[in-house]
């Protein structure tokens, strides 16, 4: 959906020497170059190291040097993905929240698209993260509110990989959310 939407994808790893890479099912190579931002290891429980940062540009860019300059055609809004729910994904929608200290667009936290090794973290971590300002939304709702309208030109790509992918997102949803109050 990347590709069809037009979105800049940035992907970090947590330590990857000692927790591995990101799965190549993520399909993260086969985006664009002009989407890709490139892959990030990282120590930091926040995905905003000063690489991260100055790869986003926009509000991101002077995050951790005051004296850079602003690059307005950065990115202005984050969609956060990723695994544990309660620490590296939650720190990095704790940083975008307070990055856009009540200006501009909030982050959005995908439920259907986080984890936990501890799965009941996940719903407490949703529920801090909601009450300090991150949007938590599903997956499809976010991708139909970035299509915005059907008379869209990629709008038939997008709908075909919507019901081609009907069965992995009903699947995931179950799996990530379940009967898990969010």
């Amino acid at each position: 959906m990347a590709a069809i939407l037009e979105m800049k994808v940035i992907t970090t790893e947590q330590n990857p020497k000692a927790l591995g890479a990101t799965v190549p099912e993520l399909g993260i190579d086969k985006l664009p170059a002009h989407l890709n931002l490139g892959t990030h290891s990282k120590t930091l429980f926040s995905m905003f190291t000063p690489e991260v940062c100055k790869a986003l540009g926009g509000r991101y860019a002077n995050w951790h040097d005051a004296s850079a300059v602003i690059d307005p055609e950065g990115i202005d809004r984050v969609i956060i993905v990723g695994i544990e729910s309660h620490v590296c994904v939650f720190q990095t929608a704790m940083d975008a929240a307070g990055r856009n200290n009540g200006n501009g667009p909030r982050p959005i936290v995908l439920a259907d698209a986080v984890s936990s090794i501890n799965p009941q973290e996940i719903a407490v971590s949703l529920d801090r993260m909601r009450h300090s300002g991150v949007d938590v939304a599903t997956s499809e709702s976010v991708l139909f509110q970035l299509m915005g309208d059907a008379s869209h030109p990629r709008f038939r790509e997008f709908s075909k990989l919507v019901k081609e992918e009907k069965d992995n997102t009903s699947g995931t949803l179950q799996k990530m959310i379940g009967a898990v109050p969010i």
